[in-house]
């Protein structure tokens, strides 16, 4: 991670310290008691950040002792375990119910809720999430029976595990959160717990306030949260420390930095970190439809079908195969094919959030709003936190012209991504049709501020609503830093740009400033949309100057006092910059909204 690393601060990156032969020994202990419960993908995380230790050895006399001596519970533990594997939940939960262990006890809790969820799960209608009662009904009466043995301390830190998960499938995330962080005080290795927390954590204020134990996996669950909060630039320096102190050779770390930079729109970095992946670990399926996003925005249609291509061969009913293969169908406009995949990854894992979400875009580009509408709302259902299903339902609802839902969905995604200029402009749109003007120009002036993504769309808004509300200087300094950004990035082919040329010609006109009126009228008669309006301009101007040689004044109109005017400073600032006077002007007060505080 070297080169990415210096790409930011040195400082901003936190020492940590790991005592890597204590995590070895700690991970074959935890791994054996995830192992033996059927916490698979505990197990697999485990595992994973264990091989990033391969080069650390674990002396044999740390090998972890039996939980279970021989004996008949062990005998009825190994058939139960065996039946959980094969997901015969409720056979599994009826050998385990009369026995006493820790690790039986949670067999029999684990299954009871495992079977409760994939009867759940086989009787979703469609894609509609609705929960069946006497499904929901078996949760609240284990919720009953864990709420007795939790008060009796008769819970170990694996059940406090399923008692946490318990709540949270029934929406107590009060009650779930403090349980969750019993679990891991009792057991700091356990990931599956800080996972379970991670998503319950909202803010980070909420983060700040929970009681934690200084554990190596603490780290972990911190720059997680801090990716699902977006802060994403905080993640990312952990896991860069993380690295630096031994885990460098970590798949999950490499996985968890690439989708940072996904986040940050840093495509380029993202797409080297996952190609670095698939070098370390070309069979890896996880988080490759998050590539396939960077693929399809980076319209790479040959990478896209070969990545595609890869992932059916290796797995087809996965369900980040079903996402690429959708996101490739969506790039070739094959709208209809690229719903059926994202359908077919929802029957696979009716929760899974990107199919949710990918499919309500793909609902959209069909024009179908109501079950966009339907998709998005299932995504926050399963995540308030995805700002791109809010975001989704604020422009599908501008579809169907409802301004103020648009302006309750948009703000929900702006609180997520504050610093996205996207989530202000559509904000800033929003109370500009609820006529709302002083709060559209806020919005519009901090999209700027943050870096306008989208190519200064944010002041061509800016520069419409000053023009209506007749502040023509500050609407001329908009759409005038419009053109200089614009012009700087290479776009010139923009209709936009045609609008923004006619308004300063026209203003310059009235200023009575030729030249510079001249320079944008001219510019005007390359966009056909204005031309025959220039050509008028251009004719007002050969007549004004006409005038002004006939009564001698041309130095007046043309000459320096125009250059040196404050309005060419505030306007036209490369103008000024070499003439002798300019060090005597007025302070550039480029596009300045005084009276504008935004609030989000």
């Amino acid at each position: 991670m070297d080169k990415n690393e210096s790409t930011m601060n040195e400082d901003s990156i936190p020492e940590i310290k790991l005592d890597l032969p204590a995590m070895k020994i700690e991970l074959a202990r935890v791994y054996a008691s995830c192992s033996k419960r059927g916490l698979t993908q505990t197990s697999k995380w485990l595992a994973e950040i264990n091989h990033a230790l391969k080069s650390t050895s674990l002396p044999p006399e740390h090998l972890p002792a039996p939980e279970l001596s021989p004996g008949p519970d062990l005998d009825t533990y190994t058939l139960a375990k065996t039946y959980f594997d094969l997901k015969e939940y409720d056979r599994a939960a009826f050998f385990t119910r009369n026995l006493s262990s820790p690790l039986c006890q949670f067999l029999h809790l684990y299954s009871r809720y495992m079977s409760a969820e994939k009867k759940r799960l086989d009787d979703l209608v469609d894609t509609v999430v609705s929960p069946d009662s006497a499904q929901l009904s078996q949760l609240k009466q284990l919720r009953v029976e864990l709420e007795q043995l939790h008060r009796s301390n008769s819970l170990d830190p694996y059940s406090l595990y399923v008692y946490g998960i318990v709540l949270r499938k029934l929406s107590l995330p009060d009650l779930a959160i403090p349980v969750l962080c019993a679990s891991i005080r009792a057991e700091p290795g356990h990931w599956g717990a800080w996972l379970e927390l991670s998503c319950l954590v909202t803010s980070r204020d909420k983060l700040a306030q929970l009681d934690l134990p200084e554990h190596w996996c603490r780290h972990i669950f911190l720059a997680h949260t801090y990716l699902e909060l977006q802060q994403n630039e905080q993640a990312v320096e952990i896991y860069f420390g993380l690295s630096k102190a031994g885990l460098a050779d970590s798949t999950y770390i490499m996985a968890q930095v690439a989708i940072a930079f996904h986040n940050m729109r840093q495509v380029d970095q993202a797409v080297t970190y996952f190609k670095q992946l698939g070098e370390v670990d070309p069979y890896r399926l996880d988080n490759l439809d998050t590539y396939s996003n960077l693929l399809y925005v980076k319209e790479q249609r040959v990478e896209l079908a070969h990545l595609a291509h890869r992932t059916n061969m290796i797995d087809k009913y996965r369900t980040e195969t079903c996402c690429v293969i959708g996101n490739y169908y969506s790039l070739r406009s094959q709208h209809e094919k690229a719903v059926v995949y994202f359908q077919r990854a929802l029957k696979l894992n009716p929760g899974y959030l990107s199919a949710l979400t990918l499919m309500g875009h793909e609902y959209m580009e069909m024009k179908n709003t109501h079950a966009a509408i339907q998709s998005y709302r299932q995504a926050i259902e399963v995540n308030r936190r995805d700002y791109r299903a809010w975001y989704g339902l604020g422009q599908t609802y501008e579809i169907l012209k409802m301004p103020f839902y648009c302006l309750y969905y948009y703000k929900q995604a702006q609180e997520l991504r504050p610093s996205d200029s996207r989530m202000l402009v559509a904000l800033g749109e929003s109370y500009e049709k609820l006529d709302k003007t002083q709060d559209a120009m806020k919005c519009f002036w901090k999209a700027h501020c943050v870096g306008d993504i989208e190519g200064g769309i944010a002041l061509l808004r800016l520069g419409r609503l000053y023009d209506r509300t007749n502040d023509t200087d500050q609407a001329a300094a908009a759409y005038n830093q419009y053109i200089i950004e614009t012009e700087a990035q290479g776009i010139t082919d923009r209709d936009e740009q045609s609008g923004a040329y006619k308004y300063l010609a026209s203003y310059y006109l009235k200023q009575d400033m030729l030249n510079e009126a001249y320079e944008f009228a001219m510019k005007c008669t390359e966009f056909a949309d204005v031309r025959e309006e220039a050509k008028a301009l251009l004719k007002e101007i050969a007549s004004r100057r006409g005038v002004g040689r006939e009564g001698g004044e041309s130095g007046s109109v043309l000459g320096d006092d125009a250059q040196n005017s404050v309005i060419a400073s505030r306007l036209r600032p490369h103008l000024v910059q070499n003439s002798p006077a300019a060090g005597t002007l007025s302070p550039r007060r480029d596009l300045e909204p005084v009276n504008l505080n935004f609030t989000p």
